[in-house]
């Protein structure tokens, strides 16, 4: 095989794959596989002792396979699953859970509650009792800005406590 190349690199990797075919063998018979052969090198030191003999592993219980394991699994479900309802039982907790609700719009301020946050569930309640419901989910709230003259005097610097943000529930979804 002659390859002229100009790069080193490219003649050392065809020479090298020329070399590693011919070590495996490439078409030949290959080399036994008890032992590799010596290419001219002595061992040195004594020979290594041959590995202690392992106790056989102990005796596998009997596989039953796929099928009786899956028998087992569905042995244990009852324990795993909750119990299966009635469709009368289901019917009954999807109507007590599915209340009449309808969707209202208004604008109620939601009170500062004790830690600093706006409470718009009390103000969301607040719109529903003024239409004749009995309590209120908010659905969307607005917020604004809302400041004391003083921020209009020219030359004055705003102080932290001239402005506070007011939240106002907007529409509510209201049950009975």
């Amino acid at each position: 095989m002659m390859v002229r190349s100009g790069n080193p690199a490219v003649r050392f990797g065809t020479l090298t794959s020329a070399v590693l075919l011919l070590l495996l063998g490439a078409g030949g018979t290959g080399w036994p596989q008890s032992a590799p052969p010596s290419l001219g090198l002595q061992e040195q030191g004594p020979q290594a002792a041959p590995p202690p003999s392992t106790p056989a592993p102990p005796a596998r219980e009997e596989n039953p396979g796929l099928i009786n394991e899956m028998g087992k699994l569905f042995d244990k479900l009852p324990s795993i699953l909750p119990p299966i309802k009635s469709p009368g039982e289901t019917m009954n907790d999807l109507s007590r859970l599915a209340r009449p609700s309808t969707m209202v719009s208004g604008r109620v301020a939601c009170p500062v509650s004790s830690n600093g946050a706006p409470d718009c569930k009390q103000a969301a309640d607040q719109l529903c009792q003024g239409r004749g419901y009995k309590e209120g989910k908010s659905l969307n709230a607005d917020s604004a800005e809302k400041c004391s003259a003083k921020v209009l005097i020219p030359g004055r610097q705003r102080k932290p406590d001239d402005c506070r943000t007011d939240t106002f529930v907007t529409s509510a979804l209201c049950q009975n």
